[in-house]
């Protein structure tokens, strides 16, 4: 049995599909590529596909993950390639790596998070982002199944600050952006839980919803500060040279 690993996105109005709704077009993106499938065992057999660390409905992504299990072994790439014209502009595929390495859900540790606030003086933007990275903690609330819950959101935050706008926009027409690096605890510390800490010790409410998009999530590197590559493993152990391969390059003569 093969597993690949695949990365995909959600872009422009394709970021307020579910995970759910990304599940069905998924799927059916892999009956169209007659991709071999592994199956499940029982009465209702289902395709052996692992999702990993879902963004929220309505954010965008560069960086979503998940992991499925082939009969017969495929190439990586033409098989990226072929699920991404199955699938809608949108939802792209856009890496794919054999798996050999264990643990991706484990290496999903962190996300980098872009935050555009329509409407925000960036001014404003940075003396609410000073606040909050100056606070020991920052109580927001959150409604669940099992009604509000509150909780401090100050700890996951690795690294919050603003970032210089680099698209053309009409001047009358301010925009904030930041950029938000955030740890996967428990629990789970969302953009809209750092917008709810901002307006809670800073008074900041945009006038229009955010456009959050995750950019990047792997394993935070405590030296550089940086969110690495989770397939990165996969692509080193493939290039690796086997036991096999070594034991023959030591013993050849000179």
């Amino acid at each position: 049995m093969q597993r690949i690993r695949l990365r995909y996105t959600k872009r422009g109005r394709l970021r307020f599909t579910s995970h759910r709704d990304f599940q069905r077009a998924f799927e059916r993106a892999l009956r169209r590529a007659e991709v071999p499938m592994a199956y499940s065992a029982g009465f209702t057999p289902h395709p052996k596909v692992s999702y990993a660390n879902a963004a929220p409905t309505g954010t965008g992504s560069e960086a979503e993950y998940l992991e499925i299990a082939l009969t017969t072994a495929r190439d990586p790439e033409k098989l990226r390639a072929l699920l991404d014209e199955s699938l809608p502009t949108g939802l792209d595929i856009v890496d794919a790596v054999e798996a050999r390495t264990s643990g991706l859900a484990d290496r999903l540790t962190a996300s980098v998070w872009e935050l555009r606030l329509d409407g925000v003086e960036p001014a404003e933007a940075e003396r609410a982002v000073a606040a909050f990275n100056a606070a020991e903690a920052v109580e927001v609330q959150r409604m669940t199944k099992n009604g509000v819950r509150t909780f401090d959101a100050r700890p996951a935050v690795v690294q919050l600050e603003t970032q210089s706008e680099t698209a053309d926009r009409p001047t009358d027409q301010p925009c904030a952006i930041l950029r938000l690096v955030v740890r996967h605890v428990t629990p789970a510390v969302r953009p809209d839980d750092v917008l709810s800490g901002l307006r809670a010790v800073a008074d900041l409410a945009p006038p229009v919803p955010a456009a959050v998009t995750r950019l990047a999530q792997g394993l935070f590197d405590e030296e550089t500060s940086t969110v690495t590559d989770p397939l990165a493993p996969d692509r080193e152990a493939a290039t690796a040279p086997t036991e096999a391969e070594t034991a023959a390059a030591a013993t050849a003569p000179a």
